[in-house]
């Protein structure tokens, strides 16, 4: 099992938070995903999976929620 944290941008409010988790627990292996949403500022997405998943995985799941953005580099 992975453990992986992911940052985004662009989150603001729980509805946010679903739309991005119901986006990753859709891709395969991924368990769970747990998104706090700060407003203004740098939200955390915390997924478990049975793979790594890519950076370009989490930015395209982000895109498709809501056109969220990924901050590279800190998952």
């Amino acid at each position: 099992m992975s453990n992986q944290t992911f940052h985004a941008t662009g989150l603001t409010c729980g509805h946010c938070a679903a739309a991005v988790a119901e986006e990753l627990q859709a891709l395969d292996g991924v368990s769970s995903a747990d998104v706090t949403p700060v407003r203004d500022g740098v939200s955390t997405i915390e997924v478990s999976a049975s793979r790594d998943l890519t950076d370009d995985e989490v930015a395209a799941a982000l895109d498709e929620a809501g056109g969220y953005v990924l901050v590279p580099g800190q998952g």
